[in-house]
Order: structure tokens, then sequence, then C-alpha cells
């Protein structure tokens, strides 16, 4: 690395989470961000299908897609493909303690983990950067590639992706989307990932803290579904304060929010 770029490394502000993994790169990003356009527009069809999806007026859909608006400008340092990614933020009417961000940038939430929590704009924040972050370091793509790794070897991989056309292998991406479960270490970045990029948007970082303490609750110290990897309750929060120095700083630069939702009433019937 040459002084230069050794001066700029050190001058950043805020988390140290590393380079993206270069294993990933053996999986094209179009084609896994493609898989994820699809799956995400099946998904949502179905909800609709089901009066599920919650309609463009409905309040709790306004306010994740205002705080989207705030966390996706701060994306594209992270990675350069957001930038020309087809953002889409939509809620589902379901009790799940549940959200999820599919590669290029399709985010979902589910109106359980609004409502069971009684999410803060905060903390809605956290859960949305934490998502995001998984997106934008390509962790999808990574554990498919090694997923593929291992059943073929590496060398093997390209001509697994050419088989069957692109509609079977989008397919194919699209259900392993579905069941992919991230590593310790993914859900450990993308905490501190997600917390950047939240406090960058004028979320309180701290809300991390409210939030692990909130799932511990309704959880009986054992992690949701959504997140089953990853070691959960004080271990988390730990973490979180150990790194809020970092990004406390670009909290207090940062423009804040002009207008705040309230908390979400209980589910709708329907």
């Amino acid at each position: 690395m040459s002084s230069a770029l050794a001066s700029a490394a050190w001058a950043r502000d805020g988390v140290e989470v590393g380079d993206t993994s270069a294993l990933a790169k053996l999986v094209p990003a179009e084609q896994v961000e493609a898989a994820g356009a699809q799956q995400y527009q099946q998904m949502m069809k179905e909800a609709a299908g089901q009066h599920a999806l919650a309609p463009m007026s409905n309040r709790q859909l306004i306010r994740l897609r205002e705080i989207a608006k705030r966390i996706i400008p701060q994306a594209v340092p992270w990675n350069p493909r957001a930038q020309q990614w087809r953002w889409e933020v939509n809620l589902i009417a379901s009790p799940q303690l549940n959200a999820f961000c599919m590669p290029g940038g399709k985010i979902a939430f589910y109106y359980g983990i609004l409502e069971k929590l009684k999410l803060t704009d905060d903390e809605v924040a956290t859960i949305m950067g934490h998502e995001v972050a998984h997106a934008l370091r390509e962790h999808a793509r990574e554990r498919m590639a090694k997923t593929q790794a291992t059943r073929l070897g590496a060398s093997l991989i390209s001509s697994l992706l050419g088989l069957g056309g692109v509609g079977d292998t989008l397919l194919n991406m699209g259900g392993q989307l579905l069941t992919l479960t991230f590593s310790r270490e993914d859900e450990s970045e993308a905490d501190l990932v997600g917390m950047e990029l939240a406090a960058r948007a004028g979320y309180n970082p701290q809300a991390g803290v409210s939030l692990w303490t909130k799932m511990g609750e309704v959880s009986n110290g054992a992690p949701p579904q959504w997140l089953s990897t990853h070691p959960a309750g004080p271990t988390r929060i730990r973490d979180i304060q150990a790194n809020l120095p970092k990004v406390e700083g670009l909290y207090a630069s940062a423009a804040k929010p002009t207008q705040r939702f309230e908390v979400a009433p209980p589910l709708p019937s329907r």
C-alpha cells in the first residue's frame, strides 16, 4: 500500500471491517442481484395476493421509506454498485419478527417486528442499516460462492452457473437466498456497518443497545429466526457499546430527521 493510500485508510472515520471477501467474486454480482430482484418480486406478489402488502398510504410504510431515504445515500462508499441498484422498501402484514435486504437493495420489513418491539425510528434505522449492510458487503454472494466451492470445487463454479440458462440459474439462486444463513462474522460485520450507516443518516447509534435489550425480552434471550446465527443478548450489546465511540462523532455531525413517527400500532386484521 502506498503512503497516500495508507494515510487515506487511517484518516477514514467510522468502523473498521476490512475488505470484502475475494471469494465472492467467483459468483457474478449481476446474477446474484437479478436473482434477489426476482425472488423479491415473487414474495411481494404473494403478499399482495394475500392482502398482506401494505398500501402506499400506510403510515408505517411511509415511515420505513423515509428512514430508507436517509440511509441509502450513505451506502455508495461501502459498495459502488449500490448507486445503480433499484432500491425498494415494502411492508408485509405478518406477525413475524423479521426484516431483510436482498442483494440489489430490495428491503422488506414484517409488521410484527415493528409492533412487538415498539420500535423507535432510531431502532428501525439500526435494523435497516444492518440488513442493508449485508447487501453492501455482499454476504449472500460470498456464502453462495462458498457453498458452490464446497460442493464442486472453485474451478467448476463458472460452468455450474452456465447450466440450464440464465432463467434456471436465477431461480436456483433465488431459492438459495431464501434459505441462506450468514456466519457470525457476517452478522457482526453487518452490525458495525449498519451502525455507521444509521449514524451517518442522523439516527442515534446507541439505539442498538435498546433494540437488543427488547429483542432479548421478547425472545427469552435467544436470537430471533432472522438472526439465528448471531450471538445475542449481553455479548451483542457489549460489542455495540465497544464500537460506539467510532460512530458517535458521525452522528453528532449528521443532519437529523425533521420528522419523527410514532411506534407501530397493533397489527391490523386482514
